[in-house]
């Protein structure tokens, strides 16, 4: 069986062998069965009896060994027979038996969640809570941990008095025992600064632990229970202990190195200070691997400060003469961002620059170049005085974003350099097999050149220009910015100043890149693959939920009865609760245990398409999908002959772009790839469009899966989704759709009536919002409340007002975003009035614009 050859034939022979007594043999038997019951499940049945007959059996080991082998076999027909001897193993007076027993009920739960509730093992589990061994303690917590993953009510909730317990039980167990209780407690909130302060001080020996998986998971209850405590002289010698562990994982093995190293970069841009003396530790040795290497560089540079700057500046300096060109590029370009980030060492970081220039190495070059130019948009006026030192270097450039980078400066400072019509001039000679990106900046500096000195030279140079993006390129943003240049020069030229030398923004410095709510997220994910990929859990893995039982619901009779006064006006409620549930009549089938993550985007096919940073990703097998009509986004008429239609939707917990493709031109259409701009959820492709080759007439629709907050565009949240889609036959064609928010609403959106009123509650007067929808009718209150759950808009309760009926509900999106609603119209009757309370005001424009949609 081990080398892979069917036995399952053997399986009633071996299953007689059970009876033995030789417990080594009982074992051999035992993995058999565990391999051999799914596809035999009737044979399996044989086995039963000998398993409830081992689960009584006086040795302990074989008590535990029957009821660990039961659970992992996966047969419905006899997860029954395994709850008696399990109930029995739970209060078992060994504590091997119960600890493996604890196990057991989260593997079974898997299998059958409703038995598992039925049967009391949940109960039984939280009294393991209690459990005078440890390690006891540490798997039950572990267990009811699992089950709280699948499961959308609350199943696991932390108290004061199980708080004390846990943290007793932590000072004995193993230590994966210890990583199961400080991952539950990191889930726990302190009512005061008292409180967390004790649980800090009971959690601090752990950050001296050899196992590094114990010290990451202490410090994240550390960071987490610090933003409560107010006393600063607490939280500067927590700083200080928690210095030495993290500085101590970078001993370990280079894979260990590269965990501890992503996840102290999340915690020095939170807490700076833990790290501020212990920048050394960080330097690169030489036989670092490269991946080590470049993480050390990122938090160097978030490290960096006035004090300590001129030795980075040397260490810098040194990787810039390594022999690893991707480490030396790094190196170059971190320099840049240290000028950029202090501006009291910019003038040394130029001087170190200045010099690696004078190597003449031409990869060094070329980077040093273009943080140069970064450099001139933070100090503007400042350091001109090195652009002679750059121009030395214009014949040795020939990647593009350093040619772009060269070219930007001199078209910035053409006043300032005497011959710059003839540098511009060596690069327009290969103005047609340039890239797009020195392309346009080749464009906009031979027009701020022109501006600047408008004499015979320029003037020339500026018509070939113009020419050559009009009429002999096939770029449409060069053409298209070309065409803005021609307007603006021939009809007024005080106006082409005013827009093409606009002072420009001063650009700041990005070390610290991460938003402060993502930051929040991936801290509480520390010690996880989250805190690894800098991505929260949701945009790479897609966790299965139990469907919510029937009496778990609140469409109860009593939910009908309603409230006294609406929440706006105040109402008295019972006490919170943050338990969520979903709607009973919006079956919602989620991904299998153990699917694979949602991918990450492909990489650029297309170069810099609308100056988008999101992936193209090419034609893959087709998958055929079906549905309503989708609302047309390019017209044939625009297409020349293809028409698109497509909008977003949620399946299955994952958003789709649900796109179809008509061919109405003469000749087979196929390579169609697709791309999306920045926006601002971030959404992207997060797999390969699936379309076959069109035959003339033929159409094909298609789900592509699509990964949110990958990039987020910055400013004011809007709804616009700009689309490019091209194929191997049409140019690019460009159109735009809308975002509507609810397809980021959450399956686990659901609140309980006592959580509704006391979250309304808490929120303040101007976090409540709203807005009449005049065109919208609620023809039957069954109908709609039906509609919003199917977009994961949950039902809580109605009301009656006069001849008005009031209803209350409930959404959620990623990241713990939860909208209270409150709509009131009266059944048959143009009018909807809509109420919304949301700690996310940014959010609300959009939310209305759902619900419009959703409600007409």
């Amino acid at each position: 069986m081990t080398v892979g050859k069917d036995v399952s034939s053997l399986f009633t022979d071996v299953v007689n062998c059970m009876q033995t007594e030789n417990l080594e043999l009982k074992k051999l038997v035992y993995l058999y069965l565990i391999n051999y019951a799914k596809s035999q499940p009737d044979l399996a049945i044989l086995a039963v009896n000998t398993f409830v007959k081992d689960s009584q059996d006086p040795n302990p080991l074989i008590r535990a060994l029957a009821v660990r082998t039961m659970g992992c076999i996966r047969v419905d027909k006899i997860t029954e027979y395994l709850c008696d001897p399990l109930q029995r193993c739970l209060k078992d007076d060994d504590p091997y038996v119960r600890k493996t027993a604890a196990i057991c009920v989260a593997k079974l739960y898997d299998i059958n969640a409703e038995l598992v509730e039925d049967r009391g093992f949940l109960e039984a589990l939280k009294d393991l809570i209690s459990d005078n061994n440890p390690m006891v303690v540490a798997n039950a917590v572990a267990a009811l941990a699992e089950i709280q993953d699948s499961s959308v009510r609350p199943i696991f909730e932390i108290t004061s008095h199980t708080l004390s317990k846990l943290l007793t039980a932590l000072n004995e167990c193993t230590e994966w025992g210890q990583v199961f209780i400080l991952d539950s407690l990191s889930r726990y909130k302190a009512a005061d600064a008292r409180e967390a302060e004790n649980i800090v001080e009971r959690v601090t020996p752990r950050l001296q632990h050899a196992n590094c998986a114990v010290v990451l998971s202490a410090v994240k209850i550390i960071l987490l229970q610090m933003e409560l405590i107010t006393s600063t002289d607490v939280v500067r010698n927590l700083c200080k202990k928690m210095a030495p562990p993290l500085v101590t994982l970078l001993s370990a093995e280079p894979e260990i190195q590269y965990v501890a190293l992503r996840n102290i970069n999340l915690i020095v841009q939170k807490r700076p200070t833990i790290l501020a003396h212990e920048i050394k530790v960080f330097f690169c040795k030489y036989n670092d691997p490269i991946y080590v290497k470049m993480e050390k560089l990122e938090i160097m540079i978030k490290l960096a400060s006035d004090r300590n700057i001129d030795q980075v500046l040397l260490e810098f300096k040194e990787y810039a003469t390594e022999v690893d060109v991707d480490f030396v590029r790094k190196a170059v370009r971190a320099i840049g961002r240290c000028a950029i980030k202090l501006e009291r060492a910019a003038e040394r970081c130029i001087s170190v620059l200045l010099e690696l220039i004078k190597i003449k190495v031409n990869y060094v070059v070329q980077e040093a170049i273009i943080v140069i130019k970064d450099i001139f948009r933070r100090y503007p006026n400042t350091y001109e005085s090195i652009i002679a030192t750059l121009c030395e270097s214009l014949d040795t450039l020939d990647e593009p974003e350093a040619k772009a980078s060269m070219i930007w400066i001199i078209g910035e400072y053409a006043e300032r350099i005497d011959n710059a019509d003839e540098l511009l001039e060596s690069f327009l000679e290969t103005f047609p097999e340039e890239p797009a990106l020195v392309q346009l900046q080749l464009l906009t500096a031979t027009v701020k050149l022109f501006l600047k000195k408008p004499t015979e030279g320029p003037q020339q140079m500026i018509q070939a220009v113009l020419n050559n993006a009009t009429v002999e390129t096939d770029n449409p943003d060069l053409r298209d910015r070309a065409y803005i240049y021609w307007r603006l020069l021939s009809t007024d030229p005080e106006a082409a100043k005013d827009v093409v030398l606009a002072e420009k923004p001063v650009i700041s410095d990005d070390s610290n890149q991460l938003d402060s709510s993502l930051l929040d997220e991936l801290l509480a994910n520390i010690s996880t693959l989250s805190s690894v990929y800098h991505k929260p859990p949701e945009s790479f893995v897609s966790r299965v939920k139990a469907a919510p039982r029937a009496d778990d619901e609140e469409f109860a009779d009593t939910a009908e009865t309603g409230y006294s006064e609406s929440p706006s006006q105040g109402v008295d409620g019972a006490s919170p609760s943050s338990s969520v549930g979903t709607s009973s009549n919006v079956p919602v089938k989620q991904p299998a245990a153990g699917s694979p993550p949602a991918p990450a985007a492909m990489p650029d096919l297309l170069g810099d398409l609308m100056g988008m940073d999101n992936a193209i990703v090419p034609v893959d097998e087709p998958a055929a999908t079906s549905g309503p009509p989708l609302p047309v986004l390019l017209p044939s008429t625009t297409g020349q002959g293809l028409q698109i239609s497509a909008q977003l939707t949620r399946r299955d917990g994952q958003i789709y772009y649900d796109i179809s493709f008509e061919n109405g031109t003469q000749g087979v259409l196929d390579g169609f790839m697709i791309q999306f701009n920045k926006n601002t959820f971030g959404l992207a492709a997060g797999e390969a469009l699936k379309v076959p080759p069109l035959q003339p007439g033929a159409s094909a629709r298609t789900l592509l899966q699509m990964v949110p907050f990958q990039n987020i565009s910055p400013g004011a949240p809007n709804s616009l989704l700009q689309v490019a889609v091209k194929n191997n036959q049409q140019p690019v064609w460009y159109f735009n759709d809308k975002i509507p928010l609810h397809v980021f609403f959450v399956e686990d959106g659901k609140m309980e009536r006592a959580s509704f009123l006391e979250a309304w509650k808490s929120l303040p007067d101007d976090h409540e919002f709203t807005k009449e929808f005049p065109a919208s009718v609620i023809s039957s209150v069954d109908a709609t409340v039906e509609r919003l759950a199917a977009a994961n808009v949950f039902f809580i309760a109605k009301r009656k007002n006069a001849n008005m009926d009031v209803l209350y509900l409930s959404a959620k999106m990623p990241r713990g975003i939860p909208f209270l609603i409150e709509i009131t119209a009266v059944v048959g009757v143009p009018g909807v009035k809509c109420a919304v309370k949301t700690p996310n005001k940014e959010m609300v424009p959009l939310f209305f614009e759902a619900m419009e949609a959703l409600t007409k």
